[in-house]
C-alpha cells in the first residue's frame, strides 16, 4: 500500500505537493510542513504523539511498471487538526522532551 501523499500541512495549510522536501509525517502519516513540526509542534504529532520524518518522494517517471506519481497519484483530500492551539501547545509541551523513540 502506497503512502497516501496529502496535499497540504494540517496546521497552516501549507501547499506540500508530491515532491515537496518541507513535508513531514508521522508513522500514521498525519502531514505537517518542517516549519510547523519545528516552531509550533516541537517534533510531537498534535494527533498521536509520535516524532516526524521527511516525507519520502515519489518518483515522477515511471521506473517499474505502476509505480509513479501518474499510476498512484496523491490524495487530493485536504485534512485540519481537530485539536485548538492552545489544545495543541499543551500536548507538545508535555512530551516534547521525550525522544519520539520512548514515547
Amino acid at each position: 500500500m502506497a503512502l497516501e501523499l496529502r496535499p497540504n500541512c494540517e496546521f497552516c495549510d501549507r501547499d506540500l505537493p508530491p515532491a515537496s522536501l518541507l513535508a513531514r509525517i508521522c508513522s500514521y502519516e498525519c502531514t505537517f510542513c518542517v516549519e510547523c513540526v519545528e516552531s509550533e509542534l516541537h517534533n510531537v504529532c498534535p494527533n498521536c504523539g509520535g516524532g516526524f520524518a521527511p516525507r519520502p518522494i515519489r518518483p515522477v517517471i515511471e521506473w517499474r511498471p505502476g509505480l509513479s506519481v501518474e499510476k498512484r497519484p496523491p490524495s487530493t483530500n485536504r485534512r485540519y487538526l481537530s485539536f485548538t492551539p492552545a489544545e495543541i501547545a499543551a500536548h507538545s509541551r508535555r512530551i516534547k522532551d521525550i525522544p519520539p523513540e520512548d514515547r
